[in-house]
């Protein structure tokens, strides 16, 4: 089995049990270059807040957009977003990645910033 395919099936398995939950859901994509982040509506129709190391505003001052740096601060600016559209409590959809390193570092800044897991 493909790595890709292997995370994908488990990602498949974590977004059934969250829609059960009925709650908005902050789901992270990690790519060799750049993070993406994006709180959906708890049925996933609709993005409330995204937030992603392309974004200038997240780009400026870091060295790199594929670090533990970078990823903390696209943490810090998804949670500040989805305050600002009244969420304060989501399900952390980590995408079939291991709850280590960049994905780690994210949910603590997010965490950090006020959003409730």
């Amino acid at each position: 089995m493909n790595k890709n395919i292997a995370r994908l099936r488990r990602a498949k398995s974590t977004r059934s049990h969250i829609r059960k939950l009925g709650v908005p859901r902050l789901s992270v994509l990690r790519t060799g270059q750049h993070l993406y982040a994006q709180v959906f509506t708890a049925d996933g129709s609709k993005v409330l807040a995204s937030a992603s190391t392309l974004q200038t505003s997240v780009k400026e001052g870091l060295g790199s957009t594929k670090n533990r740096d970078a990823a903390a601060k696209v943490g810090r600016v998804i949670a500040e977003q989805a305050k600002a559209a009244g969420i304060e409590s989501v399900a952390f959809d980590r995408s079939g990645y291991r709850y280590h390193g960049r994905i780690q570092v994210l949910a603590d800044a997010a965490r950090e910033a006020g959003l409730k897991f």
